[in-house]
């Protein structure tokens, strides 16, 4: 059990059945009446961002969550697997705990799984990947002076938006939590 004091960006905590992670927190002394903690949280499964109020030194239940890093093996049409690379254990995770994450999922690359009582909760991918733009519109020569954008799409099925410049079938580097362009590769 962990009070209001222990409150920190980051933290999870069990709030009326749901993981909630604490977005942002503010202690506040009014004038009058006893001091309050007003709390955004961010629901960890849904994503769903909710304030509550707390008064001062009310307990509530901290959750563990543990990040441990497998690697992507393949999509089986149902189930994405996934390996440990030090145990050679395997596990199948269901299309809606990866969420919008399935277009950054290259088979062999390396993600983190977080589990909640040995159950994945959420697939988090690298920051960055790298993949081969599958489908995009051919480059105009003298279009490389305008800072202008085409859209792009990659071996995994995302989207993105790429400089002129950029043909199909080259590799670049993608920023997963942006959805940006970084570099060619």
């Amino acid at each position: 059990m962990i009070s209001t004091a222990d409150f920190r960006n980051g933290l999870v905590v069990l709030q009326d059945g749901d993981l909630m992670e604490i977005v942002d927190f503010q202690h506040v002394k009014p004038g009058k009446g006893g001091a309050f903690v007003r709390t955004k949280f961010k629901n960890v499964l849904t994503g769903r961002v909710l304030e509550r109020t707390f008064r001062s030194g009310e307990k509530m239940e901290d959750v563990r969550l543990e990040e441990k890093a497998w690697q992507y093996l393949y999509f089986d049409g149902d189930l994405f697997h996934f390996m440990d690379p030090n145990t050679y254990e395997q596990i199948a995770v269901g299309a809606a705990t990866i969420g919008d994450n399935k277009v950054w999922l290259k088979e062999n690359n390396n993600v983190n799984l977080v589990f909640y009582d040995s159950k994945v909760i959420k697939v988090i991918p690298p920051i960055t990947v790298t993949l081969v733009i599958t489908k995009c519109d051919p480059g105009i020569q003298g279009d490389r002076a305008t800072g202008g954008t085409k859209p792009a799409t990659l071996e995994t099925g995302a989207t993105v938006q790429v400089p002129l410049f950029v043909n199909e079938g080259e590799t670049i580097k993608v920023d997963t939590r942006t959805g940006q362009y970084i570099e060619r590769a």
